[in-house]
């Protein structure tokens, strides 16, 4: 409901309001009246007459004075007095008994705590900002609440087949038992038949083998993915032997980026140039054959200069070559683990704290 202007004017005047915290300070002063107005009219209801209006009402119940109850609110803490009744048959709806919070601060704190925030800081942060103090163990606590929705997430049924799947690691140091360990994140993208992106997994490991990405198949496996058309990957141990084993249909697909990227740093930087205008010949060639031909004749030019820049998609050929059996538009999509890699930004983004 919007209060007229003349009203607003007619409140600015009567309390001296000119400043944004004399705003505030109104605001607040405000919401607890009106609570505490909300609170008399719950009570009216419950016991049937208004309060010295009892008139001919036939009860033996009436109201009993207050009981305090401090509220944590998005304006800070105040106190308010909560009416009772003799019987004590009153319950109110409003603010209920044992409620003392009323500010929604459980989904503020996992509201900052997911946008990177740390416990410390989003103590700080309330206490700054709504007046409310709220320790880190108490934080740590409300965003404990959402580990059940987290391990419900992980256990999701999936769609029966996705075109596309990537599957990437983000590399986190992490305190564990007093020590500072290197921990990996497994991530796995899929795009729907419909093209949207959805991450199906995200599992923390200590390291990469087949039987560990064989484990991770298999779960999306047991949550229904029946069949995935293209596994677009980076050069990760163990990939080829547990996708072979759980989708043998599959094409698997080596990051095009990520084997470029490997090749470059056998060049020198006064050769770089040069070497990428001509390795371009290799990736764009219209198919296979021709991109055979393509890299025969780049190791003619700097086989001997660079060998390990050539020799490096010689020895990962099959697992490179997949995307020349495709139209442009697919190889788009396939031929690089970029689209994964721009999401894994993001984690890191939220996660540095």
């Amino acid at each position: 409901m919007a209060i007229a202007k003349e009203q607003v004017r007619q409140i600015i005047s009567e309390n001296n309001v000119s400043s944004v915290a004399d705003v505030y300070s109104l605001l607040k002063e405000s919401f607890k009246d009106i609570l505490q107005e909300l609170m008399e009219a719950e009570l009216d209801a419950s016991l049937g007459y208004e309060k010295n209006h009892k008139g001919e009402l036939n009860t033996n119940n009436k109201r009993n004075g207050y009981s305090p109850k401090t509220l944590k609110s998005q304006y800070g803490e105040f106190q308010m007095d909560v009416p009772g009744d003799r019987n004590g048959e009153f319950e109110p709806k409003l603010i209920p008994k044992y409620q003392r919070d009323i500010s929604g601060i459980e989904e503020k704190v996992i509201s900052l705590y997911a946008g990177g925030m740390s416990t410390g800081d989003i103590h700080d942060q309330l206490q700054e900002l709504y007046g409310i103090e709220l320790s880190a163990e108490m934080v740590s606590k409300i965003t404990d609440k959402i580990l059940p929705q987290v391990k419900e997430w992980q256990s999701r049924p999936l769609a029966p087949i996705y075109p596309f799947i990537f599957m990437d690691c983000i590399h986190y140091k992490v305190r564990e038992d007093g020590r500072i360990l290197s921990r990996a994140a497994y991530v796995v993208l899929g795009v729907t038949t419909d093209g949207y992106k959805d991450i199906l997994s995200i599992t923390v490991g200590a390291n990469e083998t087949s039987k560990f990405w064989l484990g991770m198949l298999n779960d999306l496996k047991n949550r229904g993915v029946n069949d995935v058309l293209f596994f677009c990957v980076d050069g990760l141990a163990g990939f080829r032997e547990a996708i072979s084993a759980v989708y043998p249909q599959a094409q698997i697909q080596r990051c095009v980026i990520h084997m470029l990227r490997n090749s470059f740093k056998y060049v020198n930087y006064s050769d770089l140039k040069k070497f990428s205008k001509d390795f371009k010949a290799v990736y764009n060639a219209p198919n296979e054959t021709a991109a055979l031909s393509e890299l025969e004749t780049l190791k003619e030019k700097w086989g001997r200069k660079y060998p390990y820049a050539i020799s490096n998609w010689e020895n990962n050929w099959e697992d490179v070559s997949s995307f020349f059996q495709f139209s442009d538009e697919i190889r788009r999509i396939m031929y690089t683990t970029n689209i994964i890699e721009a999401l894994n930004r993001q984690y890191r983004k939220v996660t540095k704290t």
